[in-house]
């Protein structure tokens, strides 16, 4: 087995499906008034869609108290079993967490298979996975759903895997049972995944303090999935990275070179989507890409404009980065995808950008040059013909804006970090 692979697998019918033919499913969901039912649902059928399946009917009971063995009563079971086979579901998936016994007695009940909503959402990470560090993460995340459900998911889990009487009246152990077997292997892969993402974020911290040392400004973009981040980058950075009308239709996280209207070079990073009621051990196993954001100088939070819960967009967006102590880095808000808003009435403090018309870049520029503008200064610098190797680091860690040859020297007008000055100061005009 190697590193980018589960060996406990969900199984699920979605791994089969394409773009050109989406499998049928069913959404469950029991409505106890903790939250928006209707918003859940259209974000459950949204990643239905990410994952290559079509919702095609929803079954929905508002309960108080859960039934224990199946969440939904029993009556809204038998329900949900005929919606499904006049469908012909090729699965159910139901708008929560289930235990490994219910998934089994939904499943039984239904006669088909039986998803609950993190198994989709891991479902989709392991397909949009595409560097190593991602599928690890995903990996992890999936065991570590997996090793409490374990009992309850089937007789194949109960059978002994060794014991009985030996040859000659010899008895012996009744040996390790199949779940204990699978419990074991679970947490020493588990352990070994965990040793893998500890050397990665080794890296990435040197890399980290490599970016530090050289002064280079990090803005990370946050936000909900699907309201258009990598679209803002690619619009910001020319750099073509995979986007789509779709939940996490990327992934990894990915860092392109900018450089803003003063000259101030900084990199900007396109982060992991949020997702609401995102699961907590989904959280933790990516909290090490997610760390982009706490080590940044600036945190772009992206809503969409045109979406009418932009506001829980950034909530949820706020309550996952309150998780990694980021309070005290200065935070811009972007309305994106203003294009598609009807009305626009914004608090004129927040931005409004549209990355396929390009309306609102240049502002967005201004801002973070705003927001950073303590990092450069503009100098106007004569060096000597025997000084110019410091031309290359105006020009590497700075910008030369205008440059002419004269008789005493090389006139230069750009910007310079800060941290920089001291070596120029000799020479300013």
């Amino acid at each position: 087995m190697t590193d980018n692979t589960t060996e406990l697998d969900f199984g699920t019918t979605a791994q089969k499906a394409t773009d050109a033919e989406k499998l049928p499913v069913v959404l469950l969901a029991l409505d106890q008034g903790r939250y928006d039912m209707a918003r859940s649902l259209d974000e459950l059928r949204a990643l239905a869609d990410a994952n290559g399946m079509d919702a095609v009917a929803e079954v929905v009971q508002k309960r108080a108290t859960p039934e224990a063995a199946t969440l939904l009563g029993e009556g809204k079971v038998a329900e949900a079993r005929l919606v499904c086979q006049n469908v012909n579901a090729a699965a159910a998936i139901f708008d929560g967490e289930l235990t490994g016994s219910q998934i089994r007695n939904l499943s039984a009940a239904l006669q088909v298979e039986v998803l609950d909503r993190t198994m989709l959402i891991l479902e989709i990470f392991r397909a949009r996975a595409t560097t190593n560090e991602g599928k690890l993460q995903t990996e992890l995340a999936t065991l570590r759903y997996q090793l409490p459900r374990l009992q309850g998911l089937g007789e194949a889990l109960r059978r002994q895997g060794g014991g009985g009487v030996g040859g000659g009246g010899a008895r012996r152990g009744a040996g390790e049972t199949q779940l204990e077997l699978d419990r074991r292997h679970l947490h020493h892969r588990i352990e070994h995944l965990e040793g893998r993402l500890k050397e990665l974020e080794k890296r990435r911290g040197e890399t980290r303090r490599a970016r530090q040392k050289n002064n280079v400004p990090v803005v990370a973009l946050v936000g909900y999935t699907n309201v258009g981040k990598s679209s803002l980058l690619n619009a910001l950075c020319g750099e073509q990275i995979f986007e789509a009308d779709m939940l996490f239709a990327t992934l990894d996280p990915t860092a392109r070179k900018l450089v803003l209207p003063s000259g101030l070079q900084i990199i900007l990073v396109d982060t992991v989507g949020f997702v609401s009621r995102l699961p907590h051990h989904l959280v933790e196993a990516f909290k090490s890409t997610l760390e982009e954001a706490a080590f940044a100088d600036v945190i772009v939070k992206v809503a969409d404009a045109g979406d009418a819960q932009a506001a829980e967009q950034l909530a949820v967006t706020d309550e996952v980065l309150g998780s990694l102590d980021c309070a005290d880095i200065p935070q811009l808000v972007v309305y994106n995808k203003c294009d598609t808003a009807n009305t626009v009435a914004f608090d004129p403090d927040i931005l409004l950008t549209s990355a396929k018309t390009g309306y609102g870049l240049p502002a967005l520029l201004a801002k973070l040059d705003e927001v950073l503008n303590h990092r450069v200064r503009t100098i106007e610098i004569v060096l000597p013909y025997d000084k110019l190797a410091l031309a290359d680091i105006l020009r590497s860690r700075g910008s030369v804006a205008a440059e002419e040859y004269r008789e005493d020297g090389v006139y230069y007008r750009g910007t310079v970090k800060i941290d920089d000055l001291h070596r120029f100061e000799e020479f300013l005009v």
